[in-house]
């Protein structure tokens, strides 16, 4: 023990005399010799000493001579490739030097600086590097790689860069408090961990990038233990993340409010009125003849944008509506007006209740987009997401291991607690059902994965046919009772069959004559191998997918199809629930009825509208009842059996209707009108049961389409303007999650064209998207919420399929 003891003083003392020796050294190391070192860096590189680094260390020199901070300001557009390298020499050496700290800013340098140089730079300087400020530079994607795998120890960042898309910062920023990525323009989505080497980080800015998801945004600033301060967008006056000093001036001006109130053509919040929150102050506006910005370009105008030029967005007009849910009154101390408040937007902030769902899932934040979060609001905003959203499926208000589940389903106990602390308030389904098994099952798997797993449906997306042409669907539908078969026909008149599971090829019939789109699909329930299918210049046919060739590109003659009486100008077919009849309809205002065994027209129902009919569907369980949904607002009840000359019932909708639906019980009818008007209306009388809140974009050409998921229980709602899918509880109303589709095209603005739900497997979905280039491709794209695509809860169940017990009531 004594040796052991000896040896432990030794270490110490050794210790003891490095740090005296290191103390020496930085006694040694003043701004005088690190000027002599750089002189004779620039020697051995060859290299006429820079006249602005002088400049920097003889400032440097009077700082420390009065007592002051001492520290060296590197402006980069006074550097010149050939001058980095001696710097890199003096810097590696400041650690043991008395330079309190090192700015590296760039205002916009002449010279095209080597990158490389630059990050050898920044990272020679070590722990003395305070502030990298590269808003001004145009970063290449190589760069900000190597600087997002590297990291660096500087406190303060600022980038501005068009090439950042998706922010995935996993080198090590550890001594880093605050981030500035302020017009990062093509800045779409944060990753995962993109935080996680950043624990001091305190204050996050983002205005005027594209982020948009609000449940993915909330879960990875969720992981920052030190975030105090954010923004989306920012107070007109404020130039750093900080609570305004107007607003801190004013004590108890602050108020919170649990909704936005509507009225024609304008929102307003309290005083606030949000058409003049984002008008440019008389103050500062220059000779302003902008027009208003084209609402329906919205989701992709950032992309396009690569100048440094002001955002349009505090021009739009009032259709686009940033969710701030707080309000000043009606005058400030300053007397400044309301409307200069808020600008810079990113598209998160334009999701209803953005604030105080930000606010309700950071507990930690101190201010948000200028604004300082009181008690009283964190209390409010927590009412509000309660109401408005649900945290995890069939509203479980907690996170439950799969595993424990499935064995509280085998020894035939539910699990749920009813103590005070953990009651879970269950609506659905309780005790030892297989119902409550399978929702807790998928509850639990929902909540481990805020990332889901996109991928198209099959390859046949990404093969080239002959003439190197690709496949581009229009329009598809899942096979009702074969859990792995669906059904796609294309722009070019094509029918094609998969098994979506294997991504095998099983029927193919290629387009004949004329080339037309397929708009209508519609399987047979009776018949499983049989499907109709409607193209846009009117031709119907019946299809036998056993008659199909299984080979992509044979040439089919179509021989073995049924045809049918033409229908002009098609868009939609539909087969009724005894596999006897069909519907067909379009760009008319009747719709026809068709006999499917005989092929004949049985009678074509006209003047059923005032306008041209989107949709005609038969109700899943009742052969003669359907509803129509028309571009004339109107929503129509239809019986057979009374000779449709009068609607049982006619619901309206404020906008032109784009879809119907029937839930698989035929309850409910799902209506979508334009631009996100998505309502559930009782089948039996039209009267409103829901109405989902989704917010529109102010454009007429936002066509809206919805269809169930999980039986009746969820929705799923996607507009063709946008790229977002939104999950919404069908019984509340309550939004669950939004899921934004990417293709895979990097940088390419993806928009829902269709999608339905998988009637096999709880919480999977489709996606029809398309784009805005003419020439781009097609794509189905299957949506499995149940598994994350970042792999982070593949432990078991990996499929996310569970047995589905149906619906209730």
């Amino acid at each position: 023990m004594s040796l052991l003891f000896q040896q432990l003083l030794t270490a110490k003392q050794n210790t003891m005399a490095n740090l005296e020796n290191k103390k020496s050294l930085i006694s040694i190391m003043d701004v005088s010799s690190l000027l002599n070192c750089y002189l004779d860096s620039c020697k051995r590189h060859e290299v006429c000493p820079n006249s602005a680094v002088l400049s920097w260390f003889s400032e440097a020199k009077v700082q420390k001579s009065s007592q002051e901070k001492c520290k060296i300001v590197v402006s980069l557009n006074r550097l010149k490739n050939n001058d980095i390298p001696p710097l890199i020499d003096v810097f590696l050496a400041l650690d043991l030097s008395d330079i309190d700290s090192v700015d590296v800013l760039d205002h916009g340098s002449t010279c095209v600086l080597n990158e490389e140089h630059i990050l050898s730079l920044m990272n020679a300087t070590k722990l003395k590097l305070r502030v990298i400020d590269l808003s001004s530079t145009s970063l290449k994607k190589d760069f900000l790689r190597d600087l997002w795998h590297v990291g660096l120890p500087c406190r303060i960042l600022k980038l501005r860069s068009n090439n950042i898309q998706k922010l995935n910062m996993v080198g090590r920023f550890m001594q880093l408090h605050t981030l500035n990525l302020d017009f990062c323009t093509s800045l779409t989505s944060l990753q995962k961990d993109c935080f996680s080497c950043m624990p001091n980080l305190m204050c996050l800015s983002m205005c005027e990038t594209r982020v948009a998801n609000l449940w993915t945004t909330t879960e990875v600033l969720s992981e920052l233990p030190s975030l105090l301060e954010l923004r989306f967008q920012n107070c007109f006056c404020c130039k750093d993340t900080g609570p305004c000093n107007l607003s801190s001036r004013e004590k108890g001006s602050l108020n919170v409010i649990n909704t936005c109130s509507y009225s024609a053509g304008e929102t307003t919040i309290g005083f606030l009125s949000l058409r003049e929150s984002f008008m440019v102050p008389e103050v500062h506006r220059k000779t302003d003849n902008s027009s208003k910005v084209d609402e329906r370009k919205f989701s992709g105008y950032l992309q396009d944008r690569s100048d440094g030029s002001p955002s349009p967005l505090h021009n739009l007009h009032v259709s686009l509506k940033p969710q701030i849910e707080v309000q000043y009154e009606s005058k400030n101390v300053s007397g400044t007006s309301n409307k200069d408040i808020w600008h810079h937007p990113s598209p998160i902030c334009f999701e209803k209740h953005y604030r105080a769902y930000m606010v309700a899932s950071l507990p930690r934040l101190a201010v948000l987009d200028n604004l300082p979060i009181t008690k009283k609001e964190k209390e409010t905003s927590k009412t509000i997401v309660s109401e408005f959203y649900e945290y995890l499926p069939y509203k479980h208000n907690r996170k439950k291991n799969v595993v424990n589940i499935l064995q509280k389903r085998e020894t035939g106990t539910s699990g749920v607690h009813y103590g005070n602390s953990s009651k879970l308030k269950q609506t659905y389904c309780y005790g030892k059902s297989q119902c409550f098994f399978s929702r807790s099952l998928s509850a639990a798997r929902f909540g481990s994965s805020m990332w889901p797993s996109l991928h198209p449906v099959s390859s046949f997306s990404h093969i080239y046919k002959e003439e190197n042409k690709w496949l581009r669907p229009r329009q598809f539908e899942y096979h009702p009772s074969n859990s792995s078969l669906m059904a796609f026909g294309t722009l070019d008149g094509e029918i094609v069959v998969v098994n979506h599971e294997t991504g095998n090829l099983v029927g193919y019939n290629s387009s004949i004559g004329m080339i037309n789109s397929v708009l209508g699909l519609c399987w047979l329930k009776k018949y499983p191998s049989k499907l109709v299918a409607g193209l846009d210049n009117g031709c119907l046919k019946l299809f036998d997918v056993n008659h199909m060739p299984a080979k992509l590109g044979d040439i089919s003659c179509g021989s073995s199809a049924v045809h049918f009486e033409d229908f002009e100008q098609l868009t939609s077919v539909h087969v009724n629930s005894t596999d006897d009849q069909f519907l067909a309809s379009g760009y008319s205002k009747g719709v026809a009825l068709y006999d499917i065994s005989t092929g004949k027209q049985l009678q074509v129902f006209t003047n059923m509208h005032r306008e041209p009919i989107n949709v005609a569907k038969f109700a899943h369980h009742s052969p003669c009842m359907f509803a129509t949904s028309s571009f004339d607002k109107d929503v129509k009840m239809w019986d057979l059996r009374e000779k449709p000359e009068n609607p049982c019932y006619t619901a309206s909708s404020s906008r032109g209707n784009v879809m119907v639906c029937f839930s698989p019980d035929d309850l409910y009818l799902l209506v979508s009108a334009i631009d996100n008007e998505v309502k559930q209306l009782l089948a039996v009388d039209g009267r409103l049961h829901t109405n989902f809140n989704i917010t529109s974009t102010g454009s007429a050409h936002n066509y809206t389409r919805s269809y169930y998921m999980n039986g009746r229980d969820y929705i799923i709602s996607g507009s063709c303007d946008e790229h977002a899918v939104r999950i919404c509880c069908a019984q509340t109303g309550r939004r669950l999650r939004d899921v934004y589709i990417e293709g895979t095209e990097s940088g390419k603005s993806i928009f829902v064209q269709s999608l339905r739900g998988d009637p096999f497997r709880p919480f999977n979905f489709s996606v029809l998207t398309s784009t805005m280039r003419p020439t781009a491709k097609q794509e189905i794209i299957k949506v499995n919420l149940l598994t994350s695509s970042h792999g982070a809860d593949e432990s078991s169940c990996d499929q996310g399929i569970y047995p589905y017990c149906g619906l209730e009531g």
